[in-house]
């Protein structure tokens, strides 16, 4: 055998260009491999301490990038397809994944973990993860009442939740009002309409405005809003963006005992006048 090769270490010098592939590495126990994450990272905080900042979400210094001497840049959704092209054509070495669902983020995690040669540190972790999913799935399907949900990701335009989020919040025990339209893979196929919010009357309502702080007093004036079940009740609840919107593993844990623990705190709504 050649004394040139070697078997596949899996690449050395990662670039992450969002949150949850950070989360993962650190997760899987490799993160001596990140050199650069996005500024939007928040877990877990060593990452922001330890690892220079290279990108936002949507933009980022290519040349910033390029003087790490990245072996692999990993990005989420087509919303970062600009800046993956860009880097393509640095001749950097760009994967850039697209998960919309809590079986597509586990692969995703997987997949990761096959990437850095971690495949049994990402079968033990994908384990773990899975045991918690399916203890919610339990829970919720042993309740009686399964409060009507109406998850809000952002506010001009109104947009509901991502298919991960409605999944997530019927494993909590709720039921998602825009459930159906959860599963529109581009944003705009999820805008919702005041009226359409009025007519299924949430009972819980979840805001998460990725981006910025969350406006509970123009979320509640907004025309018809009073009369809304959630509304009487008190039931309006603000979600870290960082443990809800993270396709990765912060959703599938802190994301989901939050929504587990607001929706176990209510009762039947009251009446209306």
């Amino acid at each position: 055998m050649s004394s040139r090769f070697h078997q596949p270490r899996g690449p050395q010098r990662i670039i992450c260009l969002t949150e949850e592939p950070t989360e993962t590495l650190y997760a899987l126990g490799e993160s001596e491999r990140i050199v650069g994450i996005s500024a939007y990272t928040l877990r877990p905080s060593a990452a922001k301490r330890d690892k220079p900042i290279v990108s936002a979400f949507v933009g980022g210094s290519v040349e910033k990038i390029v003087a790490l001497r990245p072996d692999l840049v990993i990005g989420f959704s087509d919303i970062q397809a600009n800046l993956a092209r860009d880097l393509i054509a640095a001749n950097l070495q760009v994967l850039i994944f697209n998960q919309r669902s809590i079986q597509e983020i586990l692969d995703v995690i997987m997949n990761i973990a096959r990437i850095v040669n971690a495949r049994d540190r990402g079968v033990a972790l994908v384990d773990r993860y899975l045991r918690r999913l399916d203890t919610a799935e339990k829970s919720a399907a042993a309740r009686t009442e399964k409060p009507r949900v109406y998850f809000e990701e952002w506010d001009e335009p109104t947009i509901c939740g991502i298919q991960w989020v409605s999944e997530l919040i019927a494993l909590a025990g709720g039921q998602d009002i825009f459930a159906a339209k959860s599963k529109g893979k581009l944003a705009k196929q999820r805008f919702v309409s005041r009226q359409e919010i009025l007519a299924a009357d949430p009972e819980v309502v979840f805001a998460s405005w990725c981006g910025k702080k969350f406006d509970r007093a123009a979320f509640t004036s907004r025309e018809g809003f009073a009369s809304m079940s959630a509304i009487l009740s008190g039931r309006v609840h603000e979600v870290a963006p960082e443990i809800i919107l993270q396709p990765g593993p912060a959703c599938l844990t802190d994301g989901l005992d939050f929504l587990i623990s607001a929706l176990a705190r209510t009762g039947s709504a009251p009446s209306k006048p």
